[in-house]
């Protein structure tokens, strides 16, 4: 079995600094996490670096919604790409489909040309495709490291039995990287279940804002989304993970 590895999605200098607390091996980076995570600005990134020599992947996504790009978001996410990759990034973390639900080789084929030298993870776009084991071996094909996934289901517990086949036909040619749901209670069912070792999880709170003066009736973005609350990784969630991949997993 492989040594285990828990990533952390973070969308601030705060949560990143909170999960390496915590005993995270890696940090996926973002920005708006509650909208699923679009790309984060370099200026966060090097924040974080200030404080901590974490490895960093960051993701690389231009908008909320699907993963059908056109050409000028194609082009925006290789800049992106070739920006994070000046600063020092570990790794990006990068998906495209075509609109009938296949990988878009082409995009992914200028990614990984803008990503050379670094660690490419396929994000949750492959939980979106039509068919997960063709894009599994496009992935091989075109030299991705990891895919993440909750195997093609809301939470990777439902996703379970995708999850593990995808273990056994990736080998040790692309790492399996579990997210969507992940906690220490989940590490625990799905590591002897699906044998995989690399879990991806955000080990979120809930806080309250500062604010003193609310305004109540305004809302600045998705109705139904507090201004109010503030959302953050706990170190005591990324440690209680941790503590179990690592008695599971080494």
């Amino acid at each position: 079995m492989k040594k285990g590895l828990l990533e952390s999605c973070v969308d601030s200098v705060e949560s990143a600094l909170e999960a390496a607390k915590g005993g995270a091996d890696r940090l996926e980076l973002c920005a708006g996490l509650v909208i699923g995570g679009i790309t984060p600005t370099p200026a966060v990134y090097e924040e974080i670096r200030k404080y901590s020599d974490i490895p960093i992947n960051v993701l690389i996504r231009p908008r909320f919604g699907d993963f059908c790009y056109t050409d000028h978001e194609i082009e925006v996410i290789a800049s992106d790409i070739r920006t994070f990759k000046s600063l020092g990034a570990n790794g990006a973390v990068i998906g495209a489909l075509c609109p009938d639900g296949s990988l878009d080789e082409r995009a992914m084929e200028k990614f990984m040309s803008a990503a050379d030298g670094m660690s490419v993870t396929l994000h949750r776009a492959f939980d979106m495709c039509r068919d997960p084991f063709t894009v599994l071996g496009q992935s091989k094909r075109l030299g991705i490291n990891t895919i993440l996934t909750s195997g093609q289901e809301d939470s990777c517990s439902a996703g379970k039995e995708l999850i593990r086949r995808l273990v056994e036909q990736a080998g040790d040619e692309i790492d399996i990287l579990v997210g969507g749901g992940v906690n220490a209670e989940v590490i625990r069912e799905l590591c002897p279940y699906t044998k995989a070792t690399s879990f991806h999880m955000s080990g979120k709170v809930n806080l309250e804002s500062t604010m003193r003066y609310r305004k109540q009736n305004v809302h600045m973005g998705i109705p139904g989304l507090s201004e109010y609350e503030i959302y953050r990784t706990s170190a005591d969630k990324i440690r209680s993970a941790k503590n179990v991949l690592t008695e599971l997993a080494g």
